[in-house]
């Protein structure tokens, strides 16, 4: 696999839209989805004489060593690097002596630049798609931009309010800060990551198409006429069951040595009483701290994060 999946590029101006799959590389449903995008804007182009794309999208394969090991890292969690501190570190380091994550990130780093710098952008969108090791619900976590708010309900899915506050060192948070301007571009940077529901389940993939198709369209690169209604609407009838806003309410860390272990049989948005007996680790039950929807229970080797707390949220601004 080349680290760029692909690029689509139209007559008419208008935002980078950067698509991020396998940033954690056990997670290949975004890949597959973002080749499926390409086929379909290629198709789009050749049968649709009125079709017309605005700006550019480019896919990344964020893990490509993990990706191709099918792991979820080699020697720590992509998705939790994102710093500046950590980039100098690695910017100061011999090529040579580069390994594993540090590696991914100098090289991810280095694509991400050279596109910016090729197009120049006004707006960068970036779109990071996941997988989780449980089942059970599909939903966007927004950045705390207003902008970025407003995309995550142009996808359709449930909306995870203050979640991105509650992960560090982030691929997302560290291009929001605007970390990956070259020479005064972009102005702004929107993100959102998307999850798209369990890891090996097929209907992944078509639910991450969908994702990106309507990034596209919030965008501006797309109209709502193009591609079939099925794509646009098929997150919203997914969602139908699913709370529209959670706000986050808790999030067990692991911490190494910990041996954490998830008691079996939860789903994503399935509701937990405080006190219940959520999993297990080196200090004995691991217990809800409180009333709540569960979010991304850890049912996989590697992670740094058990569990989730939400809870249902509303508000006429949303």
């Amino acid at each position: 696999m080349d680290r760029i999946i692909g690029r689509f590029e139209g007559a008419r101006a208008g935002a980078l839209v950067l698509v991020f799959g396998a940033v954690h590389g056990n997670e290949h449903a975004g890949v597959k989805a973002i080749e499926t995008v390409f086929r379909l804007l290629e198709s789009e182009a050749r049968s649709n004489p009125d079709f017309v794309f605005a700006g550019k999208m480019v896919g990344l394969l964020g893990n490509l060593q993990a990706y191709e090991q099918h792991l979820r890292f080699i020697e720590k969690d992509l998705n939790r690097q994102w710093t500046v501190d950590n980039l100098n570190r690695i910017r100061h380091m011999q090529p040579v002596d580069l390994r594993a994550e540090d590696l991914e990130m100098a090289n991810l780093y280095t694509a991400i630049c050279a596109e910016i710098t090729a197009e120049k952008p006004e707006t960068v969108v970036a779109l990071d798609l996941h997988t989780t090791s449980a089942d059970g619900g599909i939903f966007c976590i927004p950045t705390d931009d207003a902008s970025s708010l407003r995309l995550a309900k142009e996808l359709h899915a449930p909306v995870i309010l203050d979640l991105f506050e509650g992960i560090g060192g982030t691929l997302l948070r560290f291009a929001t800060e605007g970390h990956f301007q070259s020479g005064g571009f972009p102005k702004q940077t929107i993100g959102v990551a998307f999850e798209a529901g369990r890891h090996d389940d097929p209907v992944s993939v078509s639910r991450s198409v969908s994702g990106i198709i309507n990034c596209l369209r919030a965008a501006g690169c797309i109209g709502p006429e193009d591609f079939s209604a099925r794509i646009g609407t098929a997150l919203e009838q997914y969602s139908e069951t699913l709370p529209k806003v959670t706000r986050l309410r808790h999030v067990h860390h692991i911490r190494p040595g910990d041996d954490f272990r998830m008691r079996p049989g939860y789903l994503n948005f399935q509701p937990v009483a405080e006190g219940e007996h959520l999993a297990d680790d080196v200090t004995g039950p691991v217990l809800a701290p409180e009333d709540g929807l569960i979010l991304m229970p850890l049912y996989q080797p590697r992670g740094s994060d058990g569990f989730f707390i939400v809870k249902p949220y509303s508000s006429n601004g949303l």
